[in-house]
């Protein structure tokens, strides 16, 4: 079942190629991650329920502390990839550790209008491409409004039909994603587009080796990069690549597909092209986020909460930042199993700065911050990632935090937003009382602040927009409930 052997040809060229974003695509409002027709792309026993069968609202009662065990299984950042790195060969490829969330079914529909075959059994998907077609116009505006992860098949369209049509990208409301970064690194493997409408068609004869600098270490950007440089001609090199474990994953199956690609120091990715790929088998590494969302509700709470199924390095950097705030955790012997909780009544006030892995990640923020308005003290936000990831803290505030934003760069990182003026540091001041309030999710890492909020306050709150949540969070209502979260 493996690839033939690797084709190295051209090789690189003197000069890397560098390009700045150029203005970005606004992502637009949604409230729904995919509708009613993804259920007969699923086959076997798991199901996803569609959005609109879930209900919309739930009703919090908070004040009581959290205590229970909850399991994760693949990230929702690094299993779609991996599904997407299946449509590079014809072989059949399999998946295990599978998560029940509706981008996954997002994917699932595509992969099946591309011409494909997925199959789920248990925690397993098995996905089979011995066809591939371009999606239509109508698909891929049906699709990017759902989901981010529909763009990152285009390099996958290009290698195996020579067209590709890309649509400004869904996801989480949380700023501007620029699809751009992405159109720059196809162009730079020898992609030509044309702009007509909310739709840019690409064309390519045959994708030949580059050297990338990336204005800033974009996931997305990485992920194409990686997507297109495996199955093109000659070598390829990208400096400033985004390095999270999620990237490490994907780049761990396709090498298990036959691609050469080496991570050097410098945030630098070379790859060298072969002429085909193979089938493969992989275990997606655990959710990070999630884990650490639940280890926030603990936090917060005064509870504790065991997680089960991510492994203790996916977490270092915020278990660091756990322990300084007063919580603590233990770790079973083979790692893969921790118990979170509070170590101290009272929790310290932190300074805290986001940033690319190795350091605080932007989807542990929101969660974490929330439990920082329980610390007995200032506490200090700079958000370096995404410009507008702030917006929760309006709602934070209308359950009694005492939160204030600011447009200045609040951190020891003179950031890329600090002379935009974008709403991206933040003062919490605690610990502050909450009480129940009426909530509406934005987007996905905010919704579980949300809800952290509304179990720690004193009465009931109610949220609409939950369903955002079934984007990220497997089994999210049943695990509330294993936690002791009142709600319905």
């Amino acid at each position: 079942m493996g690839p033939s052997n690797p084709t190295p040809v051209a090789p690189l060229s003197p000069r890397p190629l560098s390009f700045v974003a150029s203005p970005c695509v606004a992502v637009p409002q949604v409230t729904s991650a995919v509708g009613s027709t993804v259920a007969p792309y699923h086959q076997g026993p798991m199901t996803i329920p569609p959005t609109s069968e879930l209900p919309d609202t739930m009703l919090v009662r908070g004040g009581q502390p959290v205590d229970g065990e909850i399991h994760v299984r693949g990230s929702k950042n690094a299993l779609p990839k991996a599904m997407v790195a299946a449509l590079l060969t014809v072989e059949p490829c399999r998946l295990t550790n599978i998560s029940a969330i509706t981008d996954i079914a997002v994917v699932d529909e595509l992969i099946s209008i591309a011409g494909g075959t997925v199959v789920h059994e248990n925690d397993t998907v098995i996905i089979t491409a011995h066809e591939f077609r371009a999606l239509a116009d109508d698909d891929v505006m049906r699709l990017h409004a759902a989901s981010r992860i529909p763009v990152l098949t285009t390099a996958v369209s290009l290698h195996r039909t020579g067209h590709a049509v890309v649509a400004a990208p869904g996801g989480c409301s949380i700023g501007p994603r620029p699809v751009d970064f992405h159109l720059n690194v196809l162009r730079a493997f020898g992609a030509r587009d044309i702009h007509r409408e909310d739709i840019i068609e690409l064309h390519v004869d045959r994708m030949r080796g580059a050297r990338i600098e990336l204005p800033f270490p974009s996931v997305g950007a990485t992920e194409q990069f990686l997507f297109a440089s495996v199955l093109a001609e000659g070598d390829s090199e990208l400096s400033n690549a985004a390095i999270e474990p999620e990237i490490l994953d994907l780049i761990a199956v396709l090498q298990k597909m036959g691609a050469i690609i080496s991570v050097e120091p410098n945030r630098t990715i070379r790859v060298t092209g072969v002429s085909e790929l193979g089938g493969f088998e992989h275990r997606v590494i655990g959710d990070r986020l999630e884990a650490a969302s639940w280890a926030s509700l603990a936090l917060a709470t005064g509870g504790t909460i065991t997680v089960h199924g991510v492994q203790q390095q996916l977490l270092s950097t915020f278990l660091n930042m756990y322990r300084r705030a007063g919580g603590d955790f233990k770790i079973d012997a083979d790692g893969d199993t921790l118990t979170f909780h509070r170590a101290r009544r009272m929790l310290r006030p932190l300074a805290l700065e986001t940033d690319v892995h190795p350091g605080f990640m932007t989807d542990w923020q929101s969660p974490f911050v929330t439990a920082l308005t329980q610390a007995d003290g200032v506490s200090v936000v700079h958000e370096t990632v995404y410009e507008d990831r702030l917006g929760y803290t309006d709602a934070l505030r209308s359950l009694g935090a005492q939160i204030q934003v600011f447009t200045e760069c609040l951190g020891p990182t003179r950031c890329r937003f600090g002379a935009a003026n974008h709403r991206h540091s933040a003062v919490v001041v605690g610990p502050t009382k909450l009480h129940g309030a009426e909530l509406v999710v934005p987007d996905l890492r905010a919704g579980f602040s949300y809800v952290i909020a509304a179990a720690a306050a004193d009465g009931e709150s109610l949220i609409h927009g939950v369903d955002l949540l079934d984007r990220g969070y497997a089994d999210f209502r049943s695990k509330l409930s294993a936690v002791g979260v009142e709600h319905r």
